[in-house]
């Protein structure tokens, strides 16, 4: 059985799409390989877990700092844990892989999953690019969500013989929603939940972290000119407090309410109960945006925006939603109002939604493509 270190910068409970994709992998290839895992903590010193049958090492942090773990010891629990292993499976972004990988080596294999190139903290590229260039260099794999991801890198073409594309699939922890919609299709069955509150409005749900490159100040300018139609965002982040004073100086917190995020399984009633789904995004920041997989696995449209990423690729504008261009509230706003006022519009994309999530993106045919790329590269093990 093959013996697989994946590295990542955090795991969950931390909320994050790349520390979803960790878990996924981790847990859905458990019993195929010997899996474990390496990450930092937020804060504090080492601990071992573990997880729903996985092994997980946290080296200790000293914080976050710039959105990267200040951890040394990193390094002695990365030579500790891959001097064993066939594979390490490492996910970057995360510059201190990169720095163990050229500082302490690895004689197996190396596959890399790169989410995103580095967008906002482009100063620190001076010093982590010959680095960050060593690790693709010596990658044996490079895997992407979409064909954009090598596209739309400053960095990838150059390794694009190499890149495997294998599209994210959505988390387990969302299955049974599929049958309730096979057997539904045609009604509202996800549209009156109690949300409403003895209103007929339409229910616009966003999910993410209220951090810049999400776009939420673009979504609640645009909630302005919408209406018959509320607005849940769900989640918590730095931009949260300037959000909700934002809602009360328009005059649309009426029709504006922010939740912390919840749980997986509350969660998953977000999803149940919305009409609409938005991922306003406004920078390359977001490379995928798995969120837009797991409401269209509900059956619902997506309005998602025109950003040099994965994005757009995922929920396609007129086949499951629409799709704007990055930063026009105006735009933003057209869209909304389109599908609150089109039921049936709003049916015919949900259910292409589900079809193409069904295709593309399930969690089954993500793991067997990963574990097809981990067998090629060791077959001379077998």
């Amino acid at each position: 059985m093959l013996r697989v270190l994946q590295i990542n910068k955090l795991y969950p409970p931390h909320i994050g799409g790349v520390e979803q994709v960790t878990r996924q992998i981790a847990e859905g290839l458990k019993d195929q390989t010997e899996m474990s895992v390496l990450v930092c903590r937020d804060k504090g010193p080492t601990v071992f877990e573990n997880v729903n049958g996985v092994k997980i090492c946290r080296a200790a942090s000293l914080g976050i700092f710039f959105s990267m773990p200040v951890s040394l010891r990193f390094f002695g629990e990365y030579k500790k844990q891959s001097k064993d292993k066939d594979i390490i499976h490492i996910h970057m972004p995360f510059p201190l892989a990169d720095l163990a990988v050229f500082l302490l080596g690895f004689k197996g294999k190396i596959v890399v999953w790169w989410h995103s190139d580095i967008v906002r903290q482009k100063r620190f590229m001076w010093f982590y690019r010959p680095f960050m260039r060593a690790l693709l260099s010596r990658a044996n794999v490079i895997i992407v969500a979409t064909e954009r991801h090598i596209s739309c890198s400053a960095y990838l073409p150059a390794y694009r013989e190499k890149c495997v594309v294998i599209p994210y699939g959505v988390d387990h922890r969302l299955r049974g929603v599929d049958l309730r919609l096979q057997q539904n299709f045609g009604q509202d069955v996800f549209t009156s939940n109690g949300y409403n509150d003895g209103y007929n409005d339409i229910t616009i749900l966003f999910i993410g972290r209220l951090i810049y490159y999400k776009g939420c100040e673009v979504l609640l300018e645009a909630m302005k000119n919408v209406v018959g139609a509320k607005l849940r965002i769900v989640g918590s982040g730095t931009l949260e407090a300037e959000l909700k004073k934002k809602a009360t100086q328009w005059g649309i917190d009426s029709k504006v309410t922010f939740i912390p995020h919840p749980i997986d399984q509350d969660l998953s009633k977000e999803f149940a109960g919305c009409d609409i789904f938005v991922l306003p995004s406004v920078a390359e920041s977001e490379a995928f945006g798995l969120v837009q997989i797991e409401a269209m696995a509900f059956g619902k449209p997506v309005i998602n925006t025109d950003i040099a990423s994965g994005v757009p690729c995922v929920s396609l504008d007129g086949v499951t939603g629409i799709t704007v261009p990055p930063g026009d509230a105006p735009a933003l706003a057209e869209a909304m109002q389109k599908l609150v006022d089109n039921a049936p519009l709003r049916r015919q994309y949900g259910q292409a939604a589900l079809e193409r999530v069904r295709q593309d993106f399930s969690e089954e045919r993500m793991l067997s493509q990963i574990l097809l790329v981990y067998n090629e590269l060791c077959a001379d093990l077998r």
